[in-house]
């Protein structure tokens, strides 16, 4: 019993800091200005690595980036990242995106997520929602192809694509399930 508490404490006080390093993230957040900066980059990474991306994004209705999201966890983990959704080639919202997660888990990294609807009434739907959450308002399919694939060869139906980098380029198995895209006043 007395060990269970100790455990609970424990995992509580974990909580607690996740929280508050949640809240710190927020305090330092970018600019607008540095926003754009990342999101171009971003794009322009996707565009080099991804055979056949620009023609992709050609055909995309909207696209939201986020140029890098932190992912920290010691039993407890989460992450945090802000981008931006453009329309046409033009920056129209700026949007955090936040997940939590309990288990094993140490470490953290980082990594760039980019987000393509494919449809008018997918990206109408994200931008008319308060606190869009992958998986519950609308399921993002994470694209995964091999290295010598153009992307212009894969059958893509999904209304809502999504493409997650790291340093090294595409991370594969990986989910958006349950991260949370909430609007910014920038």
């Amino acid at each position: 019993m007395l060990t269970q508490r100790l455990t609970f404490a424990r995992l509580l006080r974990l909580f607690v800091s996740f929280i508050i390093l949640t809240l710190s993230f927020s305090a330092y957040a970018d600019s607008a200005a540095e926003i754009n900066i990342g999101v171009k980059e971003t794009l322009k990474r996707f565009r080099t690595d991804v055979p056949g991306g620009s023609e992709f994004l050609a055909q995309a209705k909207g696209v939201l980036v986020f140029p890098t999201v932190i992912k920290a966890g010691f039993g407890i983990g989460g992450e945090y990242g802000e981008g931006a959704l453009q329309v046409g080639g033009k920056t129209v919202a700026y949007y955090s995106t936040a997940a939590a997660s309990i288990g094993f888990q140490i470490g953290a990294q980082s990594k760039s997520v980019v987000v393509i609807f494919m449809t008018n009434d997918a990206l109408t739907n994200f931008q008319n929602s308060d606190g869009w959450k992958a998986g519950v308002d609308g399921s993002v399919a994470v694209v995964e192809w091999g290295a010598a694939k153009d992307i212009n060869t894969i059958d893509i139906k999904d209304p809502i694509l999504g493409f997650v980098f790291s340093n090294k380029g595409l991370m594969y198995n990986l989910t958006l399930e349950g991260s949370k895209f909430t609007k910014l006043v920038k």
